[in-house]
């Protein structure tokens, strides 16, 4: 895998199984992160399990979409990372490592851009988002600090 578009690391004082049920629960994940809202189990999938796939309805400032997301890892306790595609165009790569450590974990959440260039306007059209790389580092700073606080 390439460079992540953006990334971010923080010490969380909790056991790396809280985090990754935090993270790898859908519903859970919206309580704490910064676009990302609610979803909806496709396919008769019920839990976080690779090839399990959910919509993802995401907000920002007025604006609402919503994106495919199939789970490609779901490691308990270490890893889980999911790719986002808006119908049949691939957006990003997201994924959370779990590291343990005396006091709990460090967690590091990086996404990786997927979208092809034409799709950068129709993209802006929905999300109000040139930047998609700056808007993630922030998104990820604000998720990391509600994720830190909503595990300790």
């Amino acid at each position: 895998m390439t460079t992540p578009a953006a990334t971010g690391r923080i010490a969380v004082s909790a056991p790396p199984a809280t985090v990754y049920t935090l993270v790898s629960d859908p519903g859970r994940l919206a309580d704490v992160a910064a676009e990302y809202s609610r979803h909806r189990w496709l396919d008769g999938a019920t839990g976080p399990a690779v090839g399990a796939r959910f919509r993802g309805t995401n907000h920002r400032r007025g604006r609402r979409w919503t994106t495919t997301v199939t789970i490609t890892a779901a490691e308990e306790a270490r890893r889980y990372a999911f790719d986002v595609d808006f119908g049949p165009v691939p957006i990003s790569r997201w994924e959370y490592l779990i590291e343990p450590t005396a006091e709990g974990c460090v967690v590091t959440e990086s996404t990786w851009e997927r979208r092809p260039g034409w799709f950068r306007i129709p993209a802006l059209l929905g999300t109000g988002v040139w930047n998609r790389a700056a808007a993630n580092h922030k998104n990820i700073a604000t998720t990391l600090a509600h994720l830190k606080a909503a595990a300790e």
